[in-house]
């Protein structure tokens, strides 16, 4: 067998990574956190939902931890219990995301308090856990967030607002800890098919109403989101502090407007 010939590497091979927001069926989190897996890493799932993470582990040879993301203690002893077993957590993802639709001046307090635990002060308890116990060994911290924290969508501002505030605290991070070895980025899917979008994505109209403004000629998906998500936690990543736009092109373009949606959805309903 010629060098050229012979299996590639796992990228991630004897690396342990830490997924924060992998207990939904079929979410983001689950299908990267297989990927981390097949690319060899020992991959810790977490979240709020025991039985999801339970048997997502087993399936990949990894371990299982509850974790409420807006609980700071649970933040803690997650990265506390993960580098006691393995001796150091080389990758910590967070994937936790709540994709409220809600009209700006229909946003209630209530749901502004809970989309800021949970896209704000949740994210900024995951990146001090990780970043405390990445310092002494270096490693790569990944941040999920949304095209939408660049391009505007109508009805999404609290959801749009708290991910562009995370962004630019994964780049104090990034700034701070580079010099521990530590890499911080975020990456910005758009329209994805995920099960937390996949109502919207049934909707007759709907994902015409998306494609068109992808360069690339299709809304994205959780594969391509891992796919990213296994080069910013590799060796050979040279980023730290950006945002990586993987979403077809979205950004060189724009999302549609609530008006072009709802004229997409009216056009797809068969006429009498």
């Amino acid at each position: 067998m010629t060098a050229s010939s012979q299996p590639a590497m796992p990228r991630l091979a004897g690396k342990t990574a830490v997924i924060i927001g992998a207990a939904g069926r079929g979410n983001m989190g689950e299908v990267i956190a297989r990927r981390f897996a097949a690319e060899g890493a020992h991959v810790t799932v977490a979240g709020r939902h025991r039985q999801p993470l339970e048997d997502l582990a087993t399936d990949i040879g990894g371990t299982s931890a509850l974790c409420d993301i807006t609980r700071k203690a649970d933040v803690d002893q997650l990265f506390s219990e993960a580098a006691a077993r393995h001796g150091r957590v080389d990758i910590a993802l967070n994937a936790t995301g709540w994709g409220l639709v809600k009209r700006f001046e229909k946003t209630t307090e209530d749901e502004l308090d809970a989309m800021l635990a949970l896209q704000f002060k949740g994210p900024f308890f995951f990146l001090q856990a990780a970043a405390a116990t990445m310092k002494q060994t270096g490693g790569a911290i990944i941040q999920i967030s949304s095209a939408t924290a660049t391009v505007m969508l109508n009805h999404h501002a609290a959801y749009m607002g708290s991910k562009a505030g995370i962004d630019h605290v994964v780049r104090c991070v990034a700034y701070e800890y580079g010099r521990d070895g530590i890499r911080a980025n975020s990456i910005s899917p758009g329209f994805t098919q995920t099960p937390m979008t996949a109502d919207a994505a049934a909707m007759p109209g709907m994902v015409d109403a998306f494609v068109k403004e992808y360069p690339l000629g299709r809304i994205g998906t959780s594969d391509d989101i891992a796919a990213a998500a296994v080069f910013l936690a590799s060796d050979e990543c040279f980023m730290t502090g950006q945002n990586l736009q993987v979403n077809g092109g979205l950004t060189l373009r724009r999302n549609p407007t609530q008006a072009e949606i709802n004229a997409a959805l009216a056009a797809a309903v068969p006429q009498d």
